[in-house]
C-alpha cells in the first residue's frame, strides 16, 4: 500500500450526526465495510466505489447497519 492510495472521507454518522473523517485504501478496490460511529459507537456501513479505470474514489455510500447500499 502506498501513502498515496490513502484517502480521507468526511461525513456525518447516520445515527447520532457526528461528524466523523475515514481513512479510505483505494488499492483495495470497490468494497463494503463497516466501521463504528466514534461517537455513539453505532456500526455504520461503507459501500466503497473505486474506478477500474483510474483506480480513483468516486463514491462512498455511508448508512445505518441494515441499510441496503
Amino acid at each position: 500500500m502506498h501513502d498515496d492510495a490513502l484517502v480521507n472521507h468526511d461525513f456525518h454518522c447516520p445515527y447520532c450526526d457526528a461528524p466523523l473523517t475515514f481513512v479510505i485504501d483505494t488499492s483495495q478496490g470497490s468494497h463494503a465495510t463497516w466501521e463504528d460511529c466514534h461517537q455513539c459507537c453505532a456500526p455504520i456501513q461503507l459501500k466503497v466505489v473505486i474506478s477500474p479505470m483510474t483506480g480513483e474514489l468516486e463514491a462512498v455510500l455511508t448508512g445505518q447497519d441494515d441499510d441496503i447500499l
